[in-house]
């Protein structure tokens, strides 16, 4: 394939991602995933003894009784070629082949899962992504066994993806455009892209050539770019003063090769709710950033309401078109095999608006740590870095995506769990812990668990069962950031990345409670009192709440500090705690008394 396929199916249109439709085999209802995962302990080291040894540690530890159950094999594992087109164990370190490691975690009562990549190559480079392969490799995983796919992005073909060709932006991006003209039925019009074009989303800007550039889908990899609104831009044209019939479209534009300024262009027409595509694939490259005029595009007006869209939405649509193709293909193998399909693109084509579809999670940035772990090094973590590294990061674009989740939708997965990684302090593990748990994010373990004992303090932060409770509340309902000390006006919705602060979140409960975490994001002491007041945080969860009436309607509250244990009865709504240590949390549950 020279291109990106043709999408002829709306399933995969950006237009249909807003309708709440999922995909066949797609199962809705899970609670965020617990588990764990070999790549922050190991990277591409890990063996069949280690995981054998992992699965051991697992049940020893008591932690599949608290909920921890899919084992997770990551990168490292296969042959480095496909064997007759088909996956196949590395045989070295995994000798006795993947059903009989299946086997032998379904033994422990655990779950089994493995890895992959949409693109043609895993992270690690061995050439066997399943591009090409879907149906045949979801045929081998369903074999094996396999409860849970964890599914990268490295070396996608049609996007400039981690290892992926940088020229690769062409697909992703639309050329500049300066000007159109419409042509047909006795009228001719010439429009000015930066005059009398309107821009929608977030990218598209105009240029001092008088073009409009950045039509395509922000890159989402990276923490610069809030993840609330429309991350994907369009340049449209009102169709006024154009009579129902056929137009000759003709477009002048530059192209390139990079981001922002690309070469595939889809141009379709939007007549009240219906939308028909005209164009969808590569426009000729232009000569050395000259503007070229396209050919003759052939659209259709329906009525002078009609709305010309000028964009390049495949970036998410090639990327949903790819991940649903396996779980087709996991559908068509055994539709009644169970499967938890982990989508792992980092963020990069703005999953929270199409990843429910296919997927039970979503990365939304980079990993949190690039510094993993091997056999005797625990790997490191930060807490913070200016890239996407470390656990404040994460947390910073997660907590404002709590509208992107649920038991309907899936979860927002801010990448696996740095607990007992060094670089880290126990303080900053158990705000970590903490975090992920009130932000219903995946509870994947990522350290070797030969290195925890029952009741040390890596132990009592990964099996604290309240806080554990929390993340597995059957209301499945992500926290909201209620307040945070930089004054925002809607602290629920404001991308802060200053993390010179601290923030109040509300977490409804089945039980008709509440939880209520603060964290201190500095990595000084939070000095002086914060307050959350119960009437706000009723107010921002609105219908999430189980029973509001009652909640608020409470003569008295029972409070239990989560980490220390501690109880109180008080009948005021104003819940204060004084001081926050460096990077700290109180996490207090808050139930009606009776």
């Amino acid at each position: 394939m020279n291109k990106p396929q043709s999408i002829t199916d709306n399933r995969y249109r950006f237009d249909s991602f807003a309708n709440g439709e999922t995909f066949p085999g797609r199962k809705t209802g899970r609670l965020p995933m617990m588990g764990w995962n070999s790549w922050n302990a190991f990277g591409s080291g890990n063996s069949e003894l280690l995981t054998k040894a992992m699965a051991d540690c697992i049940t020893e530890l008591g932690l599949d009784e608290l909920g921890y159950k899919y084992l997770v094999l990551d990168d490292g594992c296969y042959k480095n070629e496909r064997v007759d087109g088909l996956l196949s164990n590395e045989e070295i370190k995994f000798p006795s082949g993947f059903r009989a490691l299946s086997d032998y975690i379904h033994s422990k009562g655990l779950k089994f899962g493995m890895y992959n990549d949409i693109g043609s190559n895993l992270c690690a480079g061995a050439a066997v992504g399943t591009c090409g392969h879907e149906k045949e490799d979801a045929k081998s995983y369903t074999e094996w066994g396999v409860d849970f796919i964890k599914v990268d992005n490295c070396y996608y073909l049609w996007d400039n993806a981690t290892f992926s060709n940088a020229e690769n932006a062409r697909y992703t991006y639309a050329p500049a455009i300066k000007t159109i003209v419409i042509e047909g039925n006795g009228i001719k019009k010439e429009f000015s892209a930066v005059k009398d074009g309107m821009i929608t989303g977030a990218g598209p800007a105009a240029r001092d050539d008088g073009s409009i550039a950045g039509i395509g889908t922000f890159d989402g990899t990276g923490p610069v770019q809030s993840p609330v609104g429309n991350m994907s831009g369009e340049l449209t044209f009102s169709a006024a003063g154009l009579v129902r019939g056929d137009y000759d479209l003709f477009i002048t534009y530059t192209s390139g090769k990079e981001p922002e300024l690309g070469q595939w262009l889809q141009a379709a027409v939007t007549s009240g709710e219906k939308t028909e595509y005209f164009y969808d694939d590569l426009l000729p490259e232009s000569e050395n950033g000259k503007f070229s005029v396209s050919e003759a595009i052939r659209i259709h007006i329906e009525n002078d309401t009609d709305v010309i869209r000028l964009m390049n939405h495949r970036r998410q649509e090639n990327t949903l078109y790819s991940y649903a193709t396996l779980l087709e293909g996991f559908f068509e193998a055994d539709k009644d095999h169970d499967i938890v399909m982990s989508l792992c693109e980092w963020g990069k084509t703005q999953p929270q608006n199409w990843g429910y579809k296919v997927g039970d999670s979503w990365r939304i940035l980079n990993d949190i740590t690039f510094q993993v772990g091997s056999d005797g090094n625990p790997g490191h973590g930060e807490w913070t870095s200016d890239y996407t590294p470390g656990v404040a990061v994460q947390y910073n674009k997660a907590v404002i995506m709590d509208e992107f989740s649920g038991l309907d939708k899936g979860w927002n997965d801010p990448d696996m769990l740095m607990v007992g990684m060094d670089g880290l302090d126990i303080n900053m593990c158990r705000t970590h812990f903490s975090m992920w748990c009130m932000m219903n994010s995946p509870l994947m373990l990522g350290l070797d668990l030969r290195r925890v004992n029952k009741g040390d303090d890596i132990y009592n932060i990964i099996a604290n069962k309240e806080l554990i409770s929390l993340n597995q509340d059957p209301l499945g309902v992500q926290a909201k950031r209620i307040f945070t000390t930089t004054g925002a006006a809607h602290p629920d919705k404001e991308y802060i990345r200053d993390n010179n602060r601290a923030d109040i979140l509300a977490k409804p409960l089945s039980d008709g409670g509440l939880a209520i975490a603060f964290f201190n994001l500095d990595d000084t002491n939070h000095s002086g009192m914060l307050t959350a007041d119960l009437n706000e945080a009723i107010r921002f969860l609105g219908s999430k709440m189980s029973d509001s009436d009652s909640f608020i309607n409470a003569s008295s509250y029972k409070i239990k500090d989560l980490w220390t244990g501690e109880t109180a009865t008080v009948s005021d709504k104003m819940i204060e705690i004084q001081d926050l240590s460096p990077c700290g949390c109180t996490v207090l549950k808050i139930t009606p008394a009776l």
